[in-house]
């Protein structure tokens, strides 16, 4: 055996506490292995429990033609909006154009007007028609940008349907293939 180290504040043979033929069991090692082995089994049987799942593989090529539609459906959804709002806008040009014609025409009405009484009496009756058909103008354009609204709505909403019922087509042909 090893000589015992001399230390001066701690006087300890190690080898008392540590024999060396005790630290490597050949029969513990066997049974190590046989453990691995049981474990490999174990294992393997487990594999072979798993060989009978087929596992699901995802229809890429399906998901490719889901995704193409709704970017299709945003497209159009985008389109019809965006020919909404041109519509509004030439609306509203052609409204502008007419507004500066009438009030030419109105003004030259009011300088040519007699008393004062006439044209104060004619003032009010302009302010009047201008106002009732400002009021006309602005539901007009509320009614075409409601409209134009509406019609994108409808594109985006059938598409939404459409992916439902696509989504339920494929989870049950999953789950027909599963059971």
């Amino acid at each position: 055996m090893a000589s015992p180290i001399k230390n001066p504040f701690l006087d300890f043979d190690p080898s008392k506490f540590f024999d060396p033929s005790k630290f490597f069991d050949a029969s513990r090692f066997t049974d190590m292995q046989k453990g691995f082995a049981d474990f490999q089994k174990g294992f393997a049987d487990f594999q072979k429990g798993f060989s009978d799942v087929k596992l699901l593989s995802p229809d890429f090529e399906g998901l490719l033609a889901t995704q193409r539609r709704n970017v299709e459906a945003v497209v159009a959804a985008n389109q019809l909006a965006v020919e909404g709002y041109q519509t509004v806008a030439r609306r509203q040009a052609e409204i502008l154009r007419q507004s500066f014609e009438e009030a030419s025409v109105l003004m030259k009405e009011l300088v040519s007007a007699g008393t004062p009484e006439d044209k104060v009496a004619k003032q009010a009756e302009l302010v009047k028609g201008s106002f009732e058909k400002a009021i006309a103008n602005m539901k007009e354009l509320s009614e075409l940008v409601a409209k134009s609204n509406t019609e994108a709505a409808e594109v985006l909403s059938k598409r939404v349907k459409e992916s439902i019922e696509e989504l339920q087509t494929t989870l049950s042909k999953l789950t027909t293939k599963g059971t």
